[in-house]
């Protein structure tokens, strides 16, 4: 087996599945927005350029991006491959990536838009222990929270327009990816629309 690229919308189960996918391959995940905080944090050389972008709030170039993707898949954990989250974004990344490791695998959690959005809209936390409850599947007891007391906490961006919009620029991102991906013959659509262990079972089977 070859690198996996795992895509999946905000809100459709991504980070679960790629834990299961990690404890089944034993491939070490990648998460570019993880390393790039891990490389400032350091102050290696490429944390440093990328900082200076990131304290301008611009995006940060894709040279500096792939050059910390190539430091990281030299490491001994990656010798049998990674599993990339969240990465490529574009085309131009994933014909660089290309040219650095071989990709087996580009899986895609599929959920649609308006349950996305009622995942997303739905989720509550409770401020003093962090537990997350949801409106309709996991409502807060009639009892309060486990901890004793419940605050409620919602996120300001957890809202139908901004929900919608971060799906819109999802979308238009990763679209021309999957074409690109799909004219390869690595491209797989899997179902996030189902119970988590149905989910699992499929990317597993398509991994085997």
């Amino acid at each position: 087996m070859g690198s996996i690229v795992l895509f999946g919308p905000p809100g459709a189960g991504k980070g679960t599945q790629a834990q299961r996918i990690m404890e089944h391959t034993g491939l070490p995940q990648i998460s570019t927005g993880d390393m790039l905080r891990a490389a400032v944090k350091a102050s290696t050389p490429v944390g440093i350029e990328a900082k200076g972008y990131m304290d301008r709030g611009e995006l940060v170039p894709d040279d500096i991006i792939l050059a910390l993707i190539e430091e990281r898949i030299k490491e001994p954990d990656a010798a049998n491959g990674v599993m990339f989250d969240g990465f490529p974004r574009t085309v131009p990344q994933a014909v660089a990536l290309s040219e650095m490791t071989s990709i087996s695998h580009v899986l895609a959690i599929e959920v649609p838009d308006e349950r996305i959005v009622e995942r997303i809209c739905g989720r509550t936390t409770c401020g003093r222990c962090g537990i997350v409850f949801h409106d309709t599947f996991n409502p807060v007891p009639s009892s309060g929270c486990p901890c004793g007391s419940y605050e409620e906490k919602r996120r300001a961006d957890d809202n139908e327009d901004t929900v919608l919009n971060r799906l819109h620029a999802y979308h238009l991102q990763t679209s021309p990816l999957a074409e690109w991906y799909e004219e390869k013959g690595l491209f797989h659509r899997v179902n996030g629309d189902r119970a988590i262990n149905e989910i699992t079972a499929d990317l597993l089977s398509l991994l085997e």
